[in-house]
C-alpha cells in the first residue's frame, strides 16, 4: 500500500509504484517515476524525468534530478536514472545529464551516498559504490562497481575509477585510477592497492599476489606507461590483471554503464 503525507506534493503526471512511502513536504515532479516500495522521507525533492529504482531510501532534503551545474546547458532534454536498493542520505544532489555529456546522470544498484555528497550532470556511477560525507564528483566522471570514494574528496572532471578502487579521504582526484587501486593525499596519488576490499570479497592469494607483481611492473617496469601496460597484458593470466590492462588501454568492459547491464 502506498503511503503518502498530505502535506507531500505530487505532480499530475508523477508515476508512484506500489507501497512506495512520501514523507512530508516532498515533492515529486511531474516526470518522475518512483518504482516500488520507494522510500522519501520528508523535504525530498525528485524533479525532471528521473527514475528511482525499486527500494530506494531518499533522506531528508535532497535534491535529485535538478538542471546541472554547468552554463552550457540551454534547458535540453537531459534525465537521472537510480538503481535499486540505495541509500540516499540527507542533502545529498544528484544533477541530471546535458546534451553534451550523453544526457542521462546513471546510478546503480546497492549503492551507499552519504550525508551531503553531490553527483554531477553525467556521471556515470556502477552497483555498491559508496561515496562518503561531503565528496564531490564532478560532470562527466565514471565510477566503476564497488568503489569507495572517502569524505571531503573530489573527482575532477572526466575521471575514470576503476572497479574495487578506494579514494582516501580530503582528496584531490585529477586523474584516472586503475580498478583495485588505492589513491591518497591533499592532491591524488596512486600509492598501492585496495587490498582490504579485495580481501573483503574473497579474492584469491594468488590474484592479489599477481595484482601486487603488475603494480610494481607498471610502476617501475621499462618503457612508457603504456608500453608496460600491453606487455603485462601478454604476460598475465591473472582475470584481475587483465582488467587493469583493459583499463588503461582503453577496451575496458563498460556494460556496466547501460540498463540491464
Amino acid at each position: 500500500m502506498t503511503n503518502i503525507h498530505p502535506s507531500a506534493i505530487i505532480e499530475p503526471g508523477a508515476k508512484i509504484g506500489d507501497g512506495c512511502e512520501i514523507g512530508p513536504f516532498c515533492i515529486v515532479g511531474a516526470e518522475a517515476e518512483l518504482a516500488e516500495r520507494v522510500v522519501l522521507k520528508s523535504h525530498v525533492v525528485i524533479t525532471g524525468d528521473t527514475k528511482i529504482g525499486e527500494d530506494t531510501v531518499v533522506f531528508s532534503f535532497s535534491v535529485i534530478g535538478e538542471i546541472p551545474q554547468d552554463l552550457k546547458f540551454k534547458g535540453e532534454t537531459c534525465s537521472t536514472v537510480i538503481g535499486a536498493r540505495n541509500r540516499i542520505r540527507e542533502h545529498v544532489t544528484i544533477n541530471a545529464g546535458t546534451e553534451g555529456g550523453g544526457g542521462v546522470t546513471r546510478i546503480g544498484d546497492d549503492g551507499l551516498l552519504m550525508a551531503g555528497c553531490h553527483i554531477a550532470h553525467d556521471a556515470q556511477v556502477g552497483d555498491r559504490v559508496i561515496v562518503v560525507n561531503s565528496a564531490a564528483v564532478a560532470g562527466h566522471c565514471v565510477l566503476e562497481d564497488d568503489v569507495i570514494i572517502g569524505g571531503l574528496s573530489g573527482i575532477h572532471q572526466w575521471v575514470r575509477i576503476g572497479r574495487g578502487a578506494i579514494i582516501g579521504a580530503v582528496t584531490m582526484v585529477t586523474n584516472d585510477v586503475i580498478p583495485y587501486g588505492l589513491v591518497q593525499a591533499p592532491r591524488g596519488e596512486l600509492d598501492g592497492l585496495n587490498l582490504v576490499g579485495l580481501k573483503r570479497r574473497g579474492v584469491k592469494r594468488a590474484d592479489i599476489t599477481a595484482l601486487r607483481a603488475a603494480f610494481q611492473m607498471l610502476a617501475q617496469g621499462e618503457g612508457t606507461f603504456q608500453e608496460r601496460a600491453r606487455r603485462l597484458g601478454d604476460e598475465t593470466d591473472s582475470a584481475y590483471v587483465e582488467e587493469i590492462v583493459a583499463f588503461i588501454t582503453g577496451v575496458s568492459d563498460r556494460s556496466f554503464l547501460t540498463p540491464g547491464g
